[in-house]
């Protein structure tokens, strides 16, 4: 029993380290299909040791994933995520579900379906009230979500006022739920527009989307050219009774002036899904938009009711997702990358492909175990697979390629950068790291551009081309180095900067000075420790000595701590070089400032 409790903590970790990534940092750490393969034997393991579930489960609700920037909004009904299926087999199941469900009130007929794309954008509810937008909400953690009505009122799609019909009175309260996305067009120029300006690009669409709508300057927002589609109703107040059609609902919302998509078809059994499946696949590169598959609704909402929802997910509605798709391309050369805490990283470069649009030229591996994993070699022929549309992995070798003259990739002994004997940092899973910390060139700017960065310290200005002059130029070593920057040091060694670009930057030092212990925790950089674990450490020990004294006991009872980073961290702040940095950096000629954190 405690290897199954060991093994029902381990996804339970993994499903919330991938939703908090997901949904806040618009990043995606996996593929839909594994995180999917994750949650359903998390769902297996429940059922079989119904006395191991938790109430945090990710079977049961999303976690809570909310950023400070935003008010929070707590929404009138649940906003739900979906279930998903990957084949015709499992969408069969769910219908053969339905049915069996319905069979006391459909007498034995086929199930009238609403099919509609699944849009790879960002969920939104919009709340109008006498027909003037009140409110907009992201999901959030499904029950509380973050106020965005700012940016949502720049988003030329979206009515700011419900549209009047003859013979329709205006509901006095409709709350609408629906996808706010970047058509790939937009999504095109705006990328090549961040590359002129020296950042680094939007790995997706979605992501796009969500880094648009979340931005504290709505005419950001406005300029992104975000665009609009309404899902359904999740609650209404009106003086006429609601259509008991799902998408007759929709006809409304349209009628109102709400935005729906053309191509939604209402289709009479699993049979008319399936083909409509076929369509959308067919036409899907000829779309404006990125979708990753189609949703399939039961259109009566009585039958709607009577399924019901989970507390995760409604059970009247599904997701077929597409596969992801797949191309062979040739290996040519591999190099290693050193990361922030020293973990050896390979970089395949491939014969570029194109997969959905988008170049792909390298693959990045979670670490050196996938070389030994698939023993591979330079010139080998691979498969390449963009998972859930968004990151791409090798997921096969085709040994039939492999000719007598390849040579097998030997995994390097000293660091890349710095020379350093690597070692290993886990017996059982033998991923290399460099020890050598900041002496190590690469581990020195990488952890001093994460200190900087928007979530840590959030010292604007101070991007990775300018931290690489600082570090070549001996200015800056350690973090505290930063706040010892003064204007005669910066003009002459920072190239293309005037007096004017070295005032600001200096004022974004001074700025940063005042900061929230949860970002202090956050930049110092702690193996494992991302915000959500910062923000913990932050509210249970108040100040930084606290948190430097407290023990392994202690750390480990934390939400989003388990024995592993409970030990990382004891050991973190048990380190010499550490606890000097973090002294130097407290030290009251520095003058960091605490603000409460939001």
């Amino acid at each position: 029993m405690k290897i199954i409790e060991k093994r029902i903590k381990k996804l339970i970790k993994k499903l919330r380290q991938w939703e908090y990534a997901y949904y806040l940092k618009n990043e995606s750490e996996t593929s839909d299909e594994e995180y999917d393969k994750t949650l359903q034997e998390l769902r297996q393991l429940e059922f079989e040791y119904p006395c191991l579930i938790t109430e945090n489960s990710p079977t049961k609700f999303l976690g809570k994933i909310l950023e400070n920037n935003f008010r929070q909004v707590y929404h009138r009904a649940p906003m739900l995520s979906l279930n998903s299926v990957m084949n015709k087999s499992q969408l069969l199941l769910f219908n053969d579900r339905i049915e069996y469900k319905l069979r006391d009130n459909n007498q034995n007929k086929s199930i009238i379906y609403c099919c509609e794309l699944k849009i790879d954008g960002v969920a939104i509810s919009l709340l109008y009230k006498s027909g003037k937008l009140l409110k907009a909400a992201t999901r959030g953690d499904g029950k509380i979500g973050e106020d965005v009505t700012k940016n949502v009122r720049v988003v030329s799609s979206i009515p700011e006022c419900l549209r009047k019909n003859d013979g329709m009175q205006l509901p006095y309260l409709l709350e609408i739920r629906g996808e706010i996305f970047i058509s790939k067009l937009c999504f095109l120029k705006l990328n090549q527009k961040i590359l002129k300006s020296g950042n680094k690009p939007f790995s997706n669409a979605r992501n796009a989307a969500s880094g648009s709508l979340r931005q504290l300057n709505p005419n950001i927002t406005a300029s992104r050219s975000l665009m609009f589609y309404c899902y359904g109703i999740s609650y209404y107040v009106g003086a006429d009774e609601l259509p008991n059609s799902h998408w007759d609902r929709l006809q409304l919302c349209l009628k109102l002036g709400i935005p729906i998509n053309d191509h939604i078809q209402l289709v009479n059994g699993v049979d008319k899904v399936l083909k409509y499946y076929d369509h959308i696949t067919y036409i899907r590169s000829n779309l404006k938009y990125d979708i990753d598959g189609i949703v399939v609704k039961v259109d009566n909402c009585v039958f709607q009711k009577k399924l019901g929802y989970g507390t995760r997910a409604p059970h009247w509605a599904i997701a077929y997702k597409f596969p992801a798709e797949s191309k062979l391309t040739q290996l040519n050369d591999i190099i290693f990358k050193v990361g922030r805490t020293g973990l050896i990283t390979p970089i395949v470069y491939i014969k570029p492909i194109v997969i959905n649009n988008v170049v792909i030229k390298k693959v990045s591996m979670h670490n050196v175990n996938e070389i030994r994993r698939f023993n591979l070699m330079f010139g080998d022929t691979v498969l390449v697979q963009r998972s859930g549309d968004v990151i791409p992995k090798i997921v096969k070798v085709i040994l039939s390629k492999r000719t007598n003259d390849m040579k097998v990739i030997t995994l390097p002994q000293f660091c890349p950068v710095c020379g350093t004997l690597l070692i290993t940092s886990n017996c059982r899973s033998s991923v290399l790291r460099c020890p050598a910390k900041l002496i190590c060139l690469a581990q020195r700017k990488s952890m001093l551009k994460h200190f900087v960065s928007r979530k840590a310290m959030n010292i604007h200005g101070m991007g990775e081309k300018v931290i690489n002059q600082l570090v070549d130029k001996n200015l800056v070593f350690s973090p505290v180095d930063f706040f010892y920057l003064n204007r005669e040091n910066l003009l002459f060694n920072l190239d293309g900067y005037g007096v004017k670009s070295v005032e600001k930057l200096l004022r974004s030092i001074d700025l940063a000075k005042h900061t929230t212990l949860a970002n202090f925790i956050y930049a110092l950089g702690i193996p494992n420790v991302g915000e959500s674990v910062a923000n913990s450490l932050a509210v249970k020990y108040k100040t930084i000595e606290k948190l430097i004294s407290a023990d392994f006991q202690s750390l480990s009872t934390l939400q989003y701590v388990g024995d592993s980073i409970a030990f990382t961290i004891y050991s973190f702040f048990k380190d010499p070089i550490n606890l000097k940095n973090i002294k130097d950096l407290i030290n009251p000629d520095i003058g960091i400032r605490w603000i409460l954190n939001n």
